[in-house]
């Protein structure tokens, strides 16, 4: 008797004679809910339109309040500073691994709808508008990478098509205001800004009633300062970490200014484009890079999408000099292949960080590369906005090649592994 016991315990150790929570957590992993990933697409779609507001509507407020600044370049470098600081203190913290992710993505939406639209009533100079688009800037730290540390947690064998459906909500979230001033819609900018609040904190609340805490979520027991130097120990971490540097160079930079690439042209070739159409287009374009990449990521590896989309992207913009006197015909399709893959390559480098990293602490690892990047988005910007005082626009844009050049020196190392 005792032996058949034996012989019974070890065959159901064997087979599947798992625990009530092993069983519930197997069941979890192999039939997860098909409303997972639209719902997060959606809500960071939702959350990631504020970004760009005060771009689309910065000439309105300009009027309303007969103010001047260096736009576009320091409405949008004030958002990026709001975003680091966030992802900072969301990172000296690890609030993204502590605390319940669908908690700080629904608390962090509500607040930045709630500060967005409270330009309204409460921006009575351009000083209101900095402190006010910086809080929202801040609380988009709750929204972006925990957006991705939420997918993560969810999706971890399909990471890159997951997020390559993500960062192409952000993308879209991003262009997104741009329609809404388009001749297509034309609504005031107060209107603008309740939709997108709106929008956003509905998105906030999609991911707190039905998409909650993945399978895969690996919660930080305890706070260690000397987690964010550890992350940067491993050598396919840190080059996964630079290549997105590299990236980000280029990319919010050549997003701040598509309008006034657009308005040049018109300009100087005497073209009626409907600049913000065309600015949403260019912008939208680098969504659906990012979704082609997710699935050619499945066969090719995340590695060498992410180089390919940031050598050509670097490509664009060493030639940009010569875009500005191309034709129309050849101009749109130029620009618009730069707006796919300047894009394309983020939710890559975002699948990278987070398989590099110290599995953990990932929403830390995202967090901080996170904050990082956009750090030097803000160079890039104030970069290119006091150089226009010095060279045409048509010559400024050359001047982001070297982040792609430097991102792919880096992001080779991890091509030669196929990652």
């Amino acid at each position: 008797m005792d032996t058949h016991r034996k012989h019974d315990h070890c065959f159901c150790r064997l087979t599947s004679c798992e625990s009530p929570v092993d069983q519930i957590k197997t069941s979890k992993l192999n039939k997860r809910p098909v409303h997972i990933l639209p719902l997060i697409v959606l809500s960071q779609f939702a959350g990631t339109s504020l970004w760009f507001v005060g771009n689309a509507i910065l000439p309105d407020i300009q009027r309303s309040l007969n103010i001047q600044t260096n736009a576009p370049g320091d409405i949008t470098s004030v958002v990026q500073l709001g975003f680091i600081a966030g992802t900072l203190i969301f990172a000296i913290f690890s609030i993204a691994d502590r605390v319940t992710s669908a908690k700080v993505f629904f608390v962090s939406s509500l607040i930045a709808a709630l500060s967005n639209v409270s330009i309204i009533w409460f921006a009575k100079n351009m000083a209101d508008l900095y402190v006010i688009r910086f809080l929202t800037g801040f609380f988009l730290a709750g929204i972006y990478p925990v957006g991705m540390k939420i997918a993560s947690d969810w999706y971890e064998k399909n990471l890159g098509k997951a997020l390559g459906f993500l960062v192409g909500a952000l993308v879209l979230g991003t262009a997104f205001p741009h329609l809404l001033r388009s001749s297509l819609y034309a609504l005031p900018w107060r209107q603008v800004l309740v939709c997108t609040s709106a929008f956003a904190f509905t998105g906030g609340l999609l991911i707190l009633l039905f998409v909650g805490e993945g399978p895969y979520r690996k919660p930080a027991t305890r706070f260690q300062f000397s987690v964010i130097l550890q992350i940067f120990r491993s050598a396919d971490f840190r080059a996964a970490a630079f290549g997105y540097f590299g990236h980000m160079w280029e990319l919010y930079t050549l997003w701040a200014f598509i309008p006034y690439i657009f308005s040049f042209y018109n300009s100087s070739s005497h073209q009626a484009m409907n600049v913000p159409l065309w600015s949403f287009i260019i912008i939208a374009a680098g969504g659906v890079g990012c979704i082609a990449g997710g699935y050619i990521s499945q066969k090719a590896g995340s590695s060498r999408v992410a180089f390919f989309a940031l050598l050509i992207s670097g490509l664009c913009s060493l030639c940009s000099f010569a875009f500005f006197h191309l034709p129309i015909v050849i101009f749109i399709p130029a620009v618009i292949l730069w707006g796919i893959t300047v894009a394309a390559d983020s939710p890559q480098f975002s699948t990278l960080v987070a398989k590099t990293a110290i599995p953990e602490y990932k929403g830390t690892a995202l967090t901080i590369v996170t904050c990082i990047g956009f750090a030097i988005t803000i160079v890039s910007i104030q970069f290119i906005t006091r150089l226009e005082n010095w060279l045409k626009i048509d010559s400024l844009f050359v001047l982001l090649a070297p982040g792609p050049l430097i991102g792919l020196l880096f992001l080779f190392r991890l091509v030669k592994e196929r990652k």
